[in-house]
């Protein structure tokens, strides 16, 4: 009884967040994984057919969904480092307390902060054929026209609003950080970048985890920059996995395949997020 009474008081407590996480995410991944397995109809009345492993053996002989994954892993190895790096590299600049400094840390959080309908509006005016940066560069390019180029504009628009998020997390992570090892580095005789590889990067090693694993997740899951700059254009070449897993489903309402691409693109991601973890504990303990 008194067992009891000590687990009541935090499940009350838990019980509303867990019924809401059950019913929106555990709830629909398990109907996602039920009607993959379906020829799913969604028209009242019509029978949805049990088809088993048929639509994932379709999906591995896909050819337009492994393209659309590599346009996927494209975004995610040019857009993941270049946030990282400039991200730490702005917390650097802006981590030490100065007038300017708060207005600076605004500056580049607000990309952040706006939705991406508007700034994926703006970077396809932007890359438009008589966009300004065609009249900058004095280039007659028709970047959206090409699946490279088009792909270029797709990933500058990530790294520019993904910056100010990663900024903000270093910054925090940075402010934790010890005097006392920074001043023993230079009492050592260490120099800026010596204390930079030696103290800070292990320091803060457990937040750079952190803000490559949830950079994956999200690279891999980009869709409403594609789908409002390009929409798959030209013929699908620019086609991410969710552009094409919300073409499949909600225009060709096949709802079925839509739910297979999408329970195999959950299944990549646990995957790539569990290596990532065993790759930076590794190096942790190394």
């Amino acid at each position: 009884m008194q067992t009891w009474r000590t687990y009541l008081t935090p499940a009350l407590f838990v019980a509303p967040g867990f019924l809401i996480y059950t019913l929106f995410v555990l709830y629909p991944m398990a109907q996602a994984v039920l009607m993959s397995v379906f020829d799913y109809k969604v028209v009242a009345g019509a029978v949805s057919t049990f088809i088993g492993a048929t639509n994932y053996i379709r999906a591995f002989h896909d050819e337009h969904l492994w393209l659309s994954l590599s346009n996927s892993g494209i975004y995610m190895l040019f857009t993941v480092p270049p946030q990282i790096a400039l991200g730490l590299g702005v917390a650097l600049l802006l981590q030490h307390k100065s007038p300017a400094q708060p207005f600076f840390r605004v500056l580049y959080y607000l990309p952040v902060v706006t939705s991406w309908v508007v700034v994926t509006l703006l970077f396809k005016y932007l890359f438009a054929d008589r966009g300004l940066i065609n009249y900058l560069l004095g280039l007659q390019v028709s970047w959206l026209s090409d699946r490279w180029t088009a792909m270029v504009a797709i990933c500058a628009l990530g790294v520019w609003k993904g910056i100010g998020w990663s900024m903000m997390i270093f910054i925090a992570a940075l402010q934790g950080v010890p005097n006392s090892l920074i001043e023993a580095a230079k009492i050592d005789g260490a120099g800026p970048w010596q204390r930079f590889w030696s103290v800070t990067i292990p320091a803060i090693w457990p937040t750079i985890a952190f803000v490559t694993i949830m950079l994956v997740i999200g690279g891999l899951n980009v869709f409403t920059s594609v789908q409002a700059m390009t929409d798959g254009a030209p013929g699908g070449s620019t086609d991410v996995v969710l552009t094409y897993m919300y073409r499949t489903t909600f225009s060709y309402l096949d709802f079925g395949y839509g739910s297979t691409i999408a329970v195999l693109l959950t299944v990549l991601v646990f995957a790539l997020s569990a290596i990532q973890l065993r790759f930076f504990r590794n190096e942790a303990t190394a």
